[in-house]
């Protein structure tokens, strides 16, 4: 099973720079979780997470979990916001 990691994130935030500026939308990754792949695809989360979540509003990861034994399968820069629930049922 080929597992696709994606976030659970909060609504885009338009931030002003200090020259009053709009900048881009900023979303803040809420929660970290990891989808089995669609049938048929390598790079499509499936509809549900490994704890049950839609995935529908969640975004797609870049990241790829690794296949080297010992490392983890969500982004470090992510590790407090991990799913607990997706991730024993990945680490079992």
């Amino acid at each position: 099973m080929t597992e696709i990691v994606v976030y659970e994130v909060d609504k885009p935030v338009t931030t002003r720079s200090s020259t009053g500026s709009t900048t881009g939308a900023e979303r803040r990754v809420r929660k970290v979780h990891v989808a089995p792949a669609a049938p048929g695809s390598r790079t499509t989360a499936g509809p549900r997470t490994l704890c049950g979540k839609d995935t529908f509003a969640m975004e797609t990861a870049r990241w790829t979990p690794s296949q080297e034994p010992g490392a983890p399968w969500y982004p470090v820069e992510y590790a407090s916001v991990v799913c607990p629930e997706c991730a024993a049922v990945i680490e079992v």
